[in-house]
């Protein structure tokens, strides 16, 4: 089987491929317990079939893609290899974990694209789908973000935890500076104050310089304040002066509310100081696209070349075991270009559009390197599992190489997949075997 994905999401030039890891995890300790099979029995399955389950175990193989690899449509990102059974019972799982995956970091990967160096902070789980808040944290950091208010994940994903006060803390005292005081008390160079309870610039910001002074005055300093509504650009440059002016020009500002890749945009082209963002919704939801299209489809069986057809071209498939080859040159820059070829195939010399075959691209010349490697093999794991911070390090690296046509919010160029001439010609010839 093939996974691979059909449409960009955000209207962008590419896709962060994640999940990788963690679908690895699953596949390594996939078992049914007797209370599995108990339900499955009551369902109605057959006992040979609930006698098979008892037993199982994926033995199974992987190649993919590297996890934070930079992806794109119709080309075949993961290839299961297995029995028709195994590859078969995993397909639902591997489809939820890779599209959630991708589709969080790629968004993630937005967001650092504009913020630069600034750091950014998941703070979706509120807002998530259930459960899908705990695996918003680990797409967002192989995405680019720091850290997550999750503490759970970040306890499991080993990554830093984040948080400010509450909008309730301050609320709970007699007057916002004691609620200050009280949470300065506390966490002392760690403080960061939420200063819109009442009024960001008449009460707020006020009272965050009073206990920033009051801070210094013990040893220590005031770590930044939070601005949580409102029109933040206007806010964050009033607070910095007003913080500048109060001598507290190493407090940073941070700012939430609804933020995406476009508001943050805005914000930095507005010139507001604004040094960490919070990010939730649209982060863990995916907004606007919500969902990944990826599928995964059926490409070789008994040895046997298999293809789906459809009235619509774009959704044919691609049969037998297939390897991609990205085109670079001398500096290891992506060109635009990758090739699918036949598994078996070292080398590509003409890359023909796979719906348009009179458009060609000549290869030969350029520096092919293989995509599609060794992830599992007879059902574990090749290689040492990577720490999510070292993901999230390496497809950031791997975005540099992508030119900056590719990456940019409106209208990025399309790149390329082509097909090689051997693979095209199966393709056309089981088109022709089962058309009507």
């Amino acid at each position: 089987f093939d996974y691979s994905f059909r449409k960009l999401p955000f209207k962008g030039g590419y896709v962060v491929f994640a999940g990788l890891s963690e679908l690895l995890d699953i596949l390594e300790e996939l078992t049914f317990s007797e209370e599995d099979l108990t339900f499955l029995r009551d369902q109605g399955f057959y006992s040979e079939f609930l006698e098979y389950l008892k037993d199982f175990r994926f033995q199974g193989n992987v190649f993919s893609f590297s996890e934070g690899d930079v992806v794109f449509p119709n080309e075949p990102i993961l290839q299961v290899e297995g029995t028709l059974i195994e590859v078969q019972l995993v397909e639902t799982l591997l489809l939820n974990t890779l599209n959630y995956y991708s589709l969080v970091a790629t968004k993630a990967s937005r967001m650092r694209a504009v913020a630069g160096d600034r750091t950014l902070i998941d703070f979706g789980l509120r807002r998530s789908h259930g459960p899908a808040g705990y695996y918003a944290v680990a797409a967002s950091v192989i995405g680019g973000f720091d850290a997550t208010s999750f503490v759970r994940a970040g306890n499991d994903f080993d990554i830093p935890v984040s948080g400010t006060m509450a909008h309730s803390f301050i609320q709970s005292y007699e007057d916002e500076l004691t609620a200050f005081r009280e949470y300065a008390d506390i966490w002392k160079d760690q403080t960061v104050l939420l200063v819109d309870t009442y009024d960001t610039l008449q009460s707020g910001v006020p009272h965050a310089i009073t206990v920033g002074h009051e801070l210094q005055e013990k040893g220590h300093h005031l770590k930044g304040i939070r601005l949580d509504s409102g029109d933040l650009a206007y806010l964050a440059k009033k607070s910095r002066k007003m913080l500048d002016e109060a001598g507290l020009n190493d407090v940073k500002i941070a700012a939430s509310n609804q933020l995406d890749e476009y508001v943050i945009k805005s914000l930095l082209e507005q010139g507001a100081p604004i040094d960490l963002f919070g990010v939730g919704t649209s982060l863990v939801t995916g907004q606007p696209d919500a969902a990944l299209d990826g599928v995964y489809k059926l490409s070789l069986v008994a040895d046997r070349p298999s293809i789906k057809l459809s009235e619509t071209m774009v959704k044919t498939t691609l049969p037998h075991k297939k390897q991609v080859y990205r085109m670079l040159d001398d500096a290891g820059n992506y060109l635009g270009i990758d090739a699918i070829c036949l598994r078996e195939e070292h080398e590509i010399k003409t890359a023909i559009h796979p719906f348009e075959p009179h458009k060609s691209t000549e290869v030969a010349s350029f520096v092919q390197k293989p995509m599609l490697q060794y992830a599992m093999k007879s059902g574990r794991r090749q290689g040492v599992k990577s720490a999510l911070r070292d993901i999230g390090k390496y497809s950031r690296q791997q975005l540099t190489l992508l030119p900056d046509e590719y990456r940019r919010f409106e209208n990025p160029h399309t790149y390329k997949i082509g097909v090689g001439e051997e693979l095209l010609a199966e393709r056309n010839r089981l088109v022709d075997k089962y058309s009507l």
